[in-house]
């Protein structure tokens, strides 16, 4: 393996791990300390999820306020049931249907999560993932992983190890490159302490794939949380997954007033505008890169984070994205649009 000795980085095979390097990542966890590494969805910032003291490293690390929660991230349901006080026949369907996989379940919360890992909640975030770094690991540690994204609070989740580092650098004792992550946006998120299951954050698993699996109509979650109040989810916050660049969404049909504005805002000079488009014969003026993203939801979501890293990284200073659909698999995309346009 590769190491980078300044930035603690390793490469790691992400289908056959390497046990040596996984073990001395386990052992850094074990000792309270911090390590990133991929999921299936984006690179997350894990610490043992039972030792407060560790967990409370990742909101030091990522500047992230004690109100917003994180994920705890077990290997089997056996582990997941484990950290809760009931476990409703609902919960048995969707990690049947969707476990390991980009869904995350908030359930009641057992006395042995720290309160910290739930902002202080009787509900606790679960999530079984499928990429086999994060399996490995959070099994040679034998106890949950508390893992957000590994950047930081509120700016753009990565889906590279080299986003990482360009985010946390020092902070944290290790990383483990296993390469681009495949679903590229956050998990799905469905809170179940309630009778009516509640899609708390959408993502490439839909409204309608829950729906279908359980038979049940999920709710929406009531857009009324401040950014200081607790809430059972991460990814709630009214501005989050943003990138440096200012984040402006337009539609096809006021194309024409984003192209003024576009033109009085950035002169052909300034070679400072960017856009992305999922109609490939809209046109910009010259000055700005377009580039086109594809029509697949779940092709987007695997693209949409490492290029707006990319858009930032060569100093755009506004980003003009056309709105996708918000039916779907779209819908996750469109939240975290809507939230870094915020």
């Amino acid at each position: 393996a590769r190491v980078d000795c300044a930035m603690a980085l390793f490469d790691v095979d992400p289908h056959h791990p390497d046990s040596s390097l996984i073990h001395r990542a386990a052992e850094i966890l074990r000792d309270g300390g911090l390590v990133a590494f991929p999921t299936e969805t984006v690179y997350g910032l894990g610490a043992n999820a039972l030792n407060a003291d560790a967990v409370a490293r990742i909101f030091e690390a990522k500047a992230r306020p004690a109100w917003n929660p994180v994920i705890a991230h077990v290997t089997s349901v056996h582990d997941a049931r484990a950290l809760t006080t009931a476990w409703p026949a609902l919960a048995t369907v969707l990690a049947q249907t969707f476990w390991p996989g980009p869904l995350t379940l908030v359930l009641p919360k057992h006395e042995s999560v720290p309160d910290i890992v739930s902002a202080g909640l009787p509900a606790v975030a679960i999530r079984i993932p499928s990429h086999p770094v994060a399996r490995a690991l959070i099994a040679a540690l034998g106890a949950p992983i508390a893992a957000p994204s590994a950047n930081r609070f509120t700016e753009l989740s990565p889906t590279t190890a080299a986003h990482v580092q360009e985010s946390l650098g020092d902070r944290i004792s290790m990383i483990l490159n296993g390469g681009p992550c495949d679903v590229g946006i956050e998990s799905t998120v469905v809170d179940l302490t309630g009778d009516v299951p509640i899609l708390l954050r959408p993502g490439v698993i839909s409204r309608e794939m829950l729906a279908n699996a359980t038979g049940v109509s999920i709710s929406l979650a009531p857009d009324e949380a401040r950014d200081n109040t607790p809430r059972h989810s991460p990814g709630m916050v009214e501005r989050h997954y943003a990138p440096r660049a200012d984040v402006w969404l337009f539609t096809g049909d006021d194309l024409h007033e984003m192209q003024q504005r576009i033109t009085k805002v950035f002169p052909v000079e300034s070679g400072r505008m960017s856009a992305l488009v999922l109609d490939w014969s809209l046109t910009f003026p010259e000055h700005v890169r377009v580039v086109r993203m594809p029509n697949d939801p779940l092709a987007y979501a695997r693209l949409l984070y490492a290029t707006l890293h990319d858009l930032d990284q060569d100093g755009f200073a506004v980003i003009a994205i056309e709105r996708p659909p918000q039916r779907g698999a779209w819908a996750g995309i469109h939240d975290r649009l809507n939230r870094a346009a915020h």
